[in-house]
């Protein structure tokens, strides 16, 4: 089945009012667990990279391991590079084939954003990679962006549907009350203004920091128009903590393949749990088939 563009996958959930989750990966194994998940739910799914995993195995090592785990599974599978503020290494990322990636230019004013955002289309259209851009501030730590919680802006709907007009982005991150990590508190998601963003523009929104957010709240998002739902933190800490627990248990295992095997259980039991949360088990459609 290979890597598909992740635009007419949001397309189609949006349109059908389900999700689709986008897992952060940070190492091979946890490729094929996420896509593993999928193809038991017969799910469509992508897989996301931050610029330091990138950096740390390499854009065609992650892109060709992908592609095999992928056409093992047969899962409809986007390969997406999140928060990435260097156009070098989303030019990188789509020559290596990624089919998805994110100029993150919402720390700049309106109008250089819009440049920023321009200047990704411009590369990425033609080749049908997909595009996503951020409008507002999501607060929290992805990787060596840190935006603090004083400093988190949220979008403007009426800036998000002229924004999306001026640069034609085919998905949109509209800061709305979420932020990366898990939460201290229960987050203060702004449904009126997704449900107004939603209104206004008319490609799929994207819900950053969607990890420990209720499961009530990631169904509403999902039912006003947030199509693709980014998990990192709890998948992350799901197969790290089955690591920790094994070796409290058996502090002389010496075996990779048992604790990564832990790790496995413990992934693919998280992405499962997020995948029928937003809707998307059983939609793989014949086109994809």
């Amino acid at each position: 089945m290979g890597i598909v563009s992740t635009t007419p996958m949001l397309k189609r959930a949006k349109a059908n009012k389900h999700g689709v989750v986008a897992f952060n990966v940070h190492s091979f194994d946890s490729i094929f667990w996420v896509l593993e998940a999928a193809a038991d739910l017969r799910s469509p799914v992508i897989l996301q990279t931050t610029v330091g995993t990138v950096k740390a195995l390499g854009a065609k090592n992650i892109v060709e391991v992908a592609r095999v785990a992928s056409e093992h599974f047969q899962v409809p599978t986007g390969l997406h590079l999140d928060h990435c503020t260097d156009y070098q290494v989303i030019k990188e990322a789509i020559r290596a084939g990624y089919s998805s990636v994110m100029i993150d230019a919402s720390m700049y004013p309106f109008e250089e954003n819009v440049a920023r955002t321009n200047e990704v289309m411009a590369l990425a259209q033609s080749l049908e990679v997909n595009v996503e851009a951020e409008l507002g501030k999501v607060g929290g730590v992805e990787e060596d962006i840190v935006v603090a919680e004083e400093d988190a802006k949220k979008a403007v709907p009426e800036e998000c549907k002229r924004f999306v007009e001026l640069t034609g982005v085919p998905t949109l991150a509209p800061a709305i009350g979420t932020a990366h990590g898990i939460y201290k508190g229960k987050p203060n998601i702004d449904f009126k203004r997704i449900a107004r963003i939603a209104e206004l523009v008319d490609v799929p929104l994207v819900l950053h920091g969607g990890s420990a957010v209720p499961d009530e709240d990631i169904r509403r998002c999902v039912s006003l128009g947030m199509a693709k739902v980014n998990v990192s933190t709890e998948l992350k800490n799901a197969y790290s903590a089955a690591i920790r627990e094994h070796f409290a248990s058996h502090p002389n295992s010496l075996d990779p393949r048992a604790y990564l095997q832990k790790a496995k259980e413990a992934a693919i039991e998280m992405a499962k749990a997020k995948i029928r949360l937003v809707g998307s088990e059983n939609t793989v459609v014949p086109a994809f088939a």
